[in-house]
């Protein structure tokens, strides 16, 4: 596995090399030895923010955590990349490493059915696609109030999904063939 650390208003020490290096390694187990791991750590005022993103075939995973500690970050960050994985566990075993899962079958052998009852759609909402450009799109998103907002690009002909980031600023996603 290899890790790939990076920093943000912050210079990493061999210390905390070395810490995130032992903490990511818990998850090798998960994924093929040639699997990449991204972390970013970072400091904006008094918020450590760490983030681990983990592409494998057929998807990423993904976790952010922000406190005021870095090693708190980095604990549940990996927390919660931990509980993503083996909730997701039905799907990813045939993507991750084989036999990854073999044993955990008993330590978590009583959130099996929990786990079989997890999320699900509760609400389908249909709505008609006007063309637009982003501009009005980050205009129709103020004005709805959601944290995101769908809509039919009009320069590129596409779907697109505009979004709010946690420091107020837009994001777009567009698909790519």
């Amino acid at each position: 596995m290899r890790i790939s650390i990076t920093g943000k208003n912050l210079e990493i020490s061999d210390y905390l090399n070395d810490l995130v290096n032992k903490k990511v390694g818990k998850v090798e187990r998960y994924f093929p030895q040639d699997a990449e791991v991204f972390v970013t750590l970072a400091v904006e005022k008094n918020r450590h923010i760490v983030e681990v993103t983990i592409p494998y075939d057929g998807g990423v995973i993904r976790g952010e955590e922000i406190t005021g500690d870095m090693y708190a970050s980095i604990d549940n960050v990996l927390d919660k990349l931990e509980k993503q994985i083996i909730r997701h566990r039905t799907k990813l075993e045939k993507c991750l490493r084989n036999g990854a899962f073999r044993d955990l079958e008993t330590q978590y052998i009583g959130e099996d059915d929990a786990e079989e009852e997890g999320p699900k759609i509760v609400r389908v909402k249909r709505f008609a696609i006007k063309p637009m450009d982003e501009e009005e799109a980050m205009l129709q998103i103020e004005m709805v109030g959601h944290s995101f907002y769908v809509f039919l690009n009009s320069e590129t002909n596409r779907m697109n999904v505009l979004y709010k980031r946690k420091d107020g600023n837009y994001g777009l996603i567009e698909p790519e063939n």
